[in-house]
This record gives C-alpha cells, structure tokens and sequence, in this order.
C-alpha cells in the first residue's frame, strides 16, 4: 500500500478501520472519566460563534410567544435551535 500526506475518504476509512489497543500508556476512558477533564488552556476554547443574519418564516404564535417574554428573542430563537440540533447530534 502506498502512504500519502492526504487524508482522502478512502485513507480516513482505512484508520478508522484500524483496531485501538488499550493498555497502561493508552488507558481507555468512561464518560464519567472524560466529563472531569479539562483543557490546559481554557483560554483558547472561548471562542464566540460567527453569526450571519438570514431571513426565516416562523408561525406568528410562536414569534408572539417568543417575543411576549422580553428583549432578545431572536437569541433564545438561536439558543432553542442550538440546544435541538445538538442534542439529536449526540444521540
């Protein structure tokens, strides 16, 4: 097999084809193991998303409904959004 430098689809399916060999240098991790990590440099994981302004169609009772609770509906529009696709991401 000839190696390259680029990650094409065929040379990223075969790493992930590879099996992981877990033992004392590489330990295997649960979840509740990986929830108390943290990185060395939190500073560099602060970064505020790039916003672009669209135009949407949304039912009129659900802009009301959105609206009827203060200044900054469009935020919580984007939080519920938010909070709706990446959740059905981890699933």
């Amino acid at each position: 097999m000839a190696t390259s430098n680029k990650l094409t689809d065929e040379r990223l399916k075969e790493i992930t084809a590879l099996p992981v060999t877990f033992d004392d240098d590489i330990p295997e991790f649960s979840d509740s193991d990986l929830k108390g990590f943290s990185p060395a440099h939190p500073e560099y994981f602060k970064v505020t998303p790039v916003k672009k302004a669209i135009s949407i169609k949304i039912d009129l009772d659900i802009l009301e409904a959105l609206k009827a609770q203060g200044k900054g509906y469009q935020t919580r529009i984007n939080s519920i959004l938010r909070e709706v696709v990446f959740s059905k991401s981890k699933r």
